[in-house]
C-alpha cells in the first residue's frame, strides 16, 4: 500500500481556487454503533421526536393547519413562523424513519401531512398564519412575516419524506407551493421581485430541484441569491434605502460584495449555506470569493471556541469584532446548526479539512449541548459561563431549536463521509459501517473506535472486489502528532495536504487502516482583543470544549483558578453523565481573600483545591450551578465586602434567571450595563414594588449601606428604579430609615443614616412604570470605631 498525496480532479474557477465538489455519502448508507452518538440518536428517535410532536399539538401548530383548513379566520396559535417547526419535526422523523422504520410514527405523519394537504390553496399557496389572519395580504411583508423561510422549511421536508418513503404526498405539496413561486418572483413577464427576509428558502430549493429534476427550482434559489442587497426590503416598507439599517435580514449589501457576516446569526448561516448550494452548481467565482472571505471573517473574529456564533441577544446576532462574551453569550442553537450545515457544504466544495474541523467542533459542542441527556430539555440560548440561573426548558414559544437539533442528529451519518472518482473521504471518526460507490466499485468500510475518547480508529475495508482508490483520512487540526498502519504496518504518512492524509492502493477484502491520533488535553487562549477571555484559558480534549461546573467544585466556581501549565488527569467515568472522560487538576481557590480593611494588607496565600472539569454539552444535567468554560489562571483579587457577606438573601420575586445571592457575591460592578455572572433582579415584574433583604443569625449595627444598580439598557427591560428606600425590623415591625436615597447610574449610591441594630435589613424598591430592576451589589458597612 502507498501513501500519497491523490492526484483529484479539480474544477477551477480561477487559477488560485480549488473546487474538488465531493459527494456525500447519504446518511442512509451510514450505520451508526458507537458509545457516544447512538444513545443519543436512540434518545432522538424515541424520547425527542414524540415529545415534539406533543408539544407541538399542545402549541397549536397542528391546530393552525386544520383551521386553514377549515376556512377559519380567527384562532390562529403562535408566532408567523409556526408551520416551520412542524415541517423541521416531520423533516427529522422522514430521516429517522429511513434508517429505523417505525409503522406507528409513520402513520402519524401521513395524517398530519393530510392536515397539510386539506390547507393547501387552489393555487398552490401554503401559510397558515396568512391563510387564518391576513388571506388578502400574501407577499406583502417578506423581510418579517417568514412566509419563503416556512416554504423552505416544507421543501425540505418534502425530499426527506419522499427519499425516506418513496411517498410523494408531502412532496406533491412542496412542488405545487414551489410552481406558485417560480411564477410569482423573477425577472420575466408577470413577475415581481422579492426575496425572503429570513434565509433558508435557497438551499431548500436546490435540495428539491435534485429531487424532482425540475430546474426551475434552482433558477429561483438563485434568483433569491442574486437579488439579495438590492433594497427591496426599505422599498417594501416604502422607506428610503439605508444600508446599515437592513444589517440584520444581510440586506445591506449586495450579496457579491459582502465583507465580513453580519445581522442574524440563524439568517446569516443559511444564507450562506444557501450560496454555497448555488455557486458549487454555477461556478459563481463572485459568490465563491465573497462566501471565503465572509467565512474567514466568522472564524477568526467571531466564533465561539465551541463553533457557535451571534454573541448578542438584542439582535440574536453579530455585533462588532471579538464580541465573544461568556455570561451573555447567545449562541443560539440553531445557529450552531446553521454553522455545520455551511461547514459541511464547503468541506464538500473544496475537500479542505479546515471546513471539517469546524463542522466537527460545532457538533461536539455547539449542537450538542442544546439538547438535555434525557431527550426532553433544550437550550435556545447556550452562555459559556452561568451563575447558576440558566437552565434548558421543555418547549418555547419560538421552538425553532428543538426540531434543529433532532433533524441534525437523525441524519448525522450523512456529515461523516464523501467520495470523489477514486477516493473516499472520511471526515467524522464514528464506530459503525459506511456503504458507498467509487467509480463504479462498490465498498463498505467497517470502522471501530471510542471516539471523541479515544483517538485511535481502526478502519476494515471490504470491496466487492479487488478495487484501486484512495482512502482521504482527515487529520483533525487539534492533532499535534498522528500515525497510521495498514494491516498492522506503520508506515511514516506523507505531510497532509489541506488537512487529510491520502492512502492509495488496491484494496482488497478484510485490508485494515488504523489510524491513531494524538489526544492531549490542550489549554486554548483567546486572542487578546476578546476582553472576557483575558487571563483565562478554556480547555479542550480531542474535539470537546471543556467545562467546570459547581457541582464538582469544592469551592465557589467563581473564586477558582488554574494556572496555567497545570496538568490534567484524564479519566474515563462510564457512570457519569451518560459516559463521559472527566479532567481533574488542582487548582487555586480564593474564597478566603476578603479585604480585611486599611490601604495595605498582608497577602493571603489562595487555597488549593481540587478542579474537575467535564464536557461542555453535558452541563446543566445534574444539580443546578454556576458554570464556567473559560477559567482564570490566577485568583481573583481579594473582594470588598460588608457585613452583607455573612446574611441570607431573599427576594420578593424571583423568576428563573434571577439569583439573589448575586447582591453580595462581593462582585465589583463596572458599570450598571455590565452583566455579573449572578444578578439579583425582578424581572419581568415591570412599575411595580418589590424588595430584597438581608437577613443575620444575631443583631448586626449598621449605619452606611452602597447600592449600584443593574441597568441592561439595550438588550433587555432593566432600568435603574424610580425611587428607593431602607427598612429595618425593629423587634417584627418594619421601619424605614431616614435618609436621602440617591438614584445614579453607573456609580455606588452611598447612603449614611443613624446606627440601627437589627437581624433583617430591607431594600425596597419602586420601579419605573413598564421597566423592571435589578442589584449589582448591596453592601452594608459597620459602624466604624
Amino acid at each position: 500500500m502507498v501513501f500519497t498525496a491523490l492526484a483529484i480532479a479539480v474544477a477551477g474557477v480561477t487559477a488560485d481556487t480549488r473546487l474538488i465538489k465531493l459527494d456525500p455519502v447519504p446518511f442512509t448508507q451510514v450505520t451508526i454503533s458507537d458509545q457516544f452518538w447512538s444513545p443519543r440518536r436512540d434518545k432522538n428517535r424515541k424520547v425527542s421526536l414524540p415529545h415534539s410532536l406533543d408539544s407541538l399539538g399542545k402549541a397549536g401548530n397542528i391546530k393552525d393547519f386544520e383551521l386553514a383548513a377549515e376556512g377559519a379566520h380567527t384562532g390562529y396559535m403562535g408566532p408567523v413562523f409556526m408551520d416551520s417547526d412542524l415541517y423541521k419535526t416531520l423533516e427529522a422523523i422522514s430521516y429517522s424513519l429511513a434508517t429505523d422504520p417505525d409503522p406507528v410514527l409513520e402513520k402519524k405523519v401521513d395524517a398530519i401531512i393530510a392536515k397539510i394537504a386539506a390547507a393547501q390553496r387552489e393555487d398552490g399557496y401554503l401559510d397558515t398564519y396568512y391563510e387564518v389572519n391576513e388571506p388578502d395580504k400574501r407577499f406583502t411583508n417578506l423581510a418579517w412575516n417568514h412566509e419563503l423561510y416556512c416554504a423552505g422549511h416544507l421543501f425540505e421536508a418534502a425530499v426527506a419524506h419522499y427519499e425516506a418513503t418513496g411517498k410523494k404526498t408531502l412532496l406533491n405539496i412542496a412542488t405545487r407551493y414551489a410552481d406558485l413561486l417560480c411564477k410569482t418572483f423573477g425577472n420575466g413577464p408577470g413577475q415581481r421581485m422579492g426575496y425572503p427576509g429570513h434565509p433558508e428558502i435557497e438551499l431548500a430549493l436546490v435540495k428539491l430541484w435534485k429531487a424532482t429534476g425540475n430546474q426551475d427550482y434552482f433558477r429561483l434559489a438563485k434568483f433569491f441569491i442574486d437579488s439579495r442587497g438590492s433594497g427591496f426590503f426599505a422599498k417594501e416598507e416604502n422607506k428610503t434605502y439605508v444600508p446599515e439599517e437592513w444589517t440584520y435580514n444581510q440586506d445591506n449589501l449586495p450579496i457579491r460584495q459582502q465583507t465580513q457576516i453580519v445581522g442574524h446569526a440563524v439568517r446569516a448561516g443559511y444564507l450562506m449555506s444557501g450560496v454555497v448550494d448555488v455557486a458549487r452548481e454555477s461556478n459563481d467565482e463572485g459568490l465563491l470569493t465573497m462566501v471565503n472571505r465572509v467565512w474567514k471573517d466568522t472564524v477568526t473574529k467571531k466564533m465561539f471556541v465551541t463553533g457557535g456564533i451571534g454573541p448578542s441577544a438584542s439582535n440574536e446576532g453579530f455585533t462588532v469584532d471579538y464580541d465573544l462574551p461568556n455570561l451573555t453569550a447567545y449562541q443560539e442553537t440553531c445557529a450552531s446548526v446553521a454553522m455545520a450545515m455551511w461547514n459541511y457544504r464547503l468541506a464538500l466544495l473544496y475537500g479542505d479539512g479546515k471546513y471539517a474541523d469546524v463542522m466537527e467542533r460545532v457538533l461536539y459542542n455547539g449542537v450538542l449541548a442544546g439538547y438535555s441527556l434525557d431527550g426532553t430539555k433544550y437550550f435556545y440560548v447556550n452562555p459559556l459561563a452561568s451563575g447558576g440561573g440558566h437552565h434548558r426548558q421543555g418547549w418555547f414559544s419560538c421552538a425553532c431549536c428543538p426540531p434543529n437539533e433532532a433533524r441534525t442528529l437523525a441524519q448525522l451519518g450523512g456529515y461523516a463521509y464523501a467520495t470523489s472518482p477514486d477516493a473516499l473521504w472520511v471526515n467524522l471518526f464514528i464506530q459503525g459501517s459506511v456503504k458507498c460507490q467509487i467509480g463504479q466499485a462498490p465498498v463498505k468500510m467497517d470502522v471501530k473506535t471510542a471516539y471523541p475518547w479515544d483517538g485511535n480508529v481502526s478502519m476494515t475495508l471490504h470491496p466487492a472486489k479487488s478495487t484501486p482508490f484512495g482512502l482521504m483520512l482527515r487529520i483533525p487540526g487539534w492533532c499535534s502528532d498522528y500515525s497510521v498502519s495498514v494491516n498492522g504496518h506503520k508506515s511514516s504518512a506523507p505531510k497532509q495536504e489541506n488537512g487529510y492524509v491520502g492512502i492509495n492502493g488496491t484494496w482488497k477484502e478484510g485490508d485494515q487502516v488504523t489510524l491513531s491520533l494524538k489526544m492531549d488535553v490542550r489549554p486554548i487562549q483567546a486572542n487578546p482583543q476578546v476582553s472576557d477571555d483575558l487571563g483565562k484559558i478554556a480547555y479542550m480534549r480531542g474535539p470537546l470544549v471543556y467545562c467546570a461546573e459547581q457541582v464538582d467544585a469544592k469551592a465557589p466556581l467563581g473564586s477558582i483558578a488554574v494556572p496555567y501549565g497545570a496538568s490534567f488527569k484524564v479519566t474515563r467515568e462510564p457512570q457519569l453523565l451518560g459516559g463521559v472522560v472527566t479532567l481533574t487538576t488542582q487548582g487555586l481557590s480564593a474564597d478566603n481573600q476578603r479585604w480585611p480593611g486599611g490601604l495595605y494588607s498582608e497577602a493571603v496565600q489562595p487555597d488549593r483545591t481540587d478542579i474537575k472539569l467535564i464536557p461542555y454539552y453535558a452541563w446543566d444535567n445534574r444539580e443546578a450551578g454556576p458554570m464556567e468554560v473559560w477559567i482564570p489562571t490566577s485568583p481573583a483579587s481579594p473582594v470588598i465586602s460588608g457585613l452583607e457577606r455573612e446574611a441570607k438573601v431573599e427576594m420578593s420575586f424571583v423568576n428563573w434567571n434571577s439569583q439573589p445571592k448575586g447582591a453580595n457575591d462581593g462582585h465589583e460592578p463596572k458599570s450598571s450595563g455590565e452583566q455579573p455572572a449572578q444578578c439579583a433582579h425582578w424581572w419581568d415584574h415591570k412599575g411595580t414594588q418589590e424588595w430584597i433583604q438581608y437577613e443575620w443569625p444575631k443583631a448586626v449595627t449598621t449605619d452606611r449601606v452602597q447600592v449600584y444598580w443593574f441597568d441592561d439598557t439595550g438588550r433587555g427591560e432593566c432600568r435603574i428604579p424610580q425611587s428607593w428606600k431602607l427598612e429595618f425590623d425593629d423587634k417584627g415591625t418594619w421601619r424605614t430609615i431616614d435618609a436621602d436615597y440617591p438614584v445614579k447610574i453607573d456609580s455606588w449610591c452611598d447612603v449614611r443614616f443613624k446606627p440601627i441594630a437589627t437581624t433583617r435589613l430591607r431594600l425596597t424598591v419602586q420601579m419605573q412604570k413598564g421597566w423592571a430592576s435589578g442589584v449589582q451589589q448591596w453592601r452594608v458597612w459597620p459602624v466604624e470605631e
